[in-house]
């Protein structure tokens, strides 16, 4: 076996595999839609597709930016949720009234006061109001 320091080579096995495999899907999919789907290009082909009826408007129809102020702070919170899975699933393991459960719990705390702090900013400004 292969070892660089004390971390074996053989232990990224895995993730080599799923990368492999990874790239292998995303090239079979590309091949695959060039040999399946439909090649002929026209007129018709090239206008957008609103369920079956011809476009009235534009597509390039302007959108406030509140949407986008909007979806960021979706993005935010369940980013936000994302990172409290880990820290729960540790900080259960902690011995109970210790100096590094202090120290976990003011870590995170701090992490929450400042995404709150983010979303009152948010509220503020009028982000959460469609007009």
């Amino acid at each position: 076996m292969l070892t660089i320091g004390v971390v074996e080579l053989s232990s990224y096995a895995p993730i080599a595999v799923l990368m492999v495999m990874a790239i292998l899907f995303a090239l079979g999919n590309m091949v695959a839609t060039r040999i399946i789907g439909p090649g002929r290009e026209g007129p018709v082909k090239g206008i957008s597709y609103e369920s079956g009826m011809n476009p009235l408007t534009s597509s390039r129809k302007r959108f406030n930016v509140r949407f986008y102020i909007l979806a960021m702070t979706f993005l935010v919170f369940d980013v936000e949720i994302i990172f409290l899975y880990p820290w729960a699933s540790t900080f259960a393991q902690l011995g109970a009234k210790t100096d590094e459960g202090l120290l976990f719990l003011g870590r995170v705390l701090f992490f929450l006061l400042t995404t709150v702090i983010a979303y009152v900013y948010a509220y503020r400004k009028g982000v959460f109001r469609f007009d």
